[in-house]
């Protein structure tokens, strides 16, 4: 964390208002991140790298690819968080091959796992698998697990994500994929919904999901990111009987009546919130809701590229004075931690078939 601290870096604020001694005890908690997603957290010198070696065969010029990459060097500005998905298609175009998507999940893993101070102690990446003119989705999910596997069960697996924008079909094949990889013994612990938040009609993805849940995968979801979705919306997603959610930002008072009574996880990203604008400001944010009534949540990063942000960074958002962060005891921090860790999916043992 080099570059000055701005706004635009809430993470950065925080982390330099911290002590030695501050970082130190941050540092040594063991934490897991549940929310990251693949494709959001690719090093930009790895995404500089497989730039270099782009042939153009999807449409994307040098110039253009360069431009995209350049953006992302110098930080992004979101009015809203409509604008953060027009973050990935450069990042797709370079990552549409199984070569490359391996190169890129290898670098996101030793980022959060590797060095002499990891970021976490256990991650769950996830990603929605594609299809290009050089893989099928099946072959793009066995390309990210087999990176997943180099690593041992206790420090990483992989979520398969459904998109909502997907047609019924595609939702079905994705699922498909992962629990006949679960089945096979393979390193993939659960399904997540993701996407943009205002598309889809989530009646017609139900079935897939409770697929998914009586394959003993665990289910996460995307849920309530916006003003604009709707109660109904929320309801019928909270009817897939989720293990946990991510952001839960706008949950009504029934939405909160049925999370708290079932306990179910919040997955809390509070930098990408910030940056995304779906909250006020760090001290509006629905964490210390859930926190004070000691339901669990989980800390994640969400995109580490786009939000420049790091695990720390959202610990340090946890212990930073008012204004900078939220001036939690050391205590409290560790017994959020805990819950991250107590939220994991299990990790499915190896067939002996």
């Amino acid at each position: 964390m080099s570059n000055p601290p701005s706004d635009a870096d809430p993470a950065k604020v925080a982390f330099c208002s911290l002590t030695e001694s501050q970082l130190s005890i941050l540092k040594s908690l063991p934490k897991a991140e549940l929310h990251a997603h693949l494709n959001g957290c690719i090093p930009l010198a790895v995404l500089q790298q497989l730039a270099s070696e782009y042939s153009g065969e999807g449409g994307h010029t040098s110039d253009a690819i360069r431009q995209s990459l350049d953006k992302l060097k110098d930080g992004v500005e979101l009015k809203e968080i409509s604008d953060f998905f027009s973050l990935f298609p450069t990042i797709y175009e370079l990552t549409s091959t199984p070569n490359a998507i391996a190169t890129a999940t290898r670098a996101v893993l030793e980022s959060f796992l590797d060095g002499d101070s990891p970021q976490c102690s256990y991650l769950e990446l996830r990603s929605t698998p594609r299809t290009t003119a050089c893989m099928s989705r099946r072959e793009y999910v066995e390309a990210i697990v087999a990176e997943v596997e180099k690593y041992p069960a206790e420090k990483a697996a992989l979520i398969v994500s459904v998109d909502r924008r997907m047609s019924v079909a595609d939702a079905e094949e994705c699922v498909t994929i992962a629990i006949d990889l679960k089945n096979a013994g393979r390193r993939v612990v659960g399904v997540d919904l993701c996407g943009d938040p205002l598309a889809g009609d989530m009646q017609l993805l139900k079935s897939n999901f409770d697929r998914a849940r009586e394959a003993g995968l665990g289910i996460t979801l995307h849920i309530a990111e916006t003003e604009k979705n709707t109660s109904e919306d929320t309801l019928q997603l909270l009817s897939f009987k989720p293990d946990r959610l991510g952001h839960a930002t706008f949950l009504d008072d029934a939405a909160k009546k049925i999370v708290l009574e079932q306990g179910i996880c919040i997955e809390i990203c509070l930098t990408s919130n910030i940056l995304c604008k779906t909250v006020k400001s760090l001290q509006d944010h629905h964490v210390m809701y859930h926190f004070r009534l000691d339901h669990p949540v989980a800390i994640c990063t969400d995109d580490t590229l786009p939000f420049r942000n790091s695990m720390l960074g959202e610990y340090a958002l946890l212990m930073a004075e008012p204004p900078h962060g939220l001036g939690l005891k050391e205590s409290e921090i560790k017994r959020i931690a805990e819950m991250g860790m107590q939220n994991r999916f299990p990790p499915r043992p190896r067939s002996d078939k």
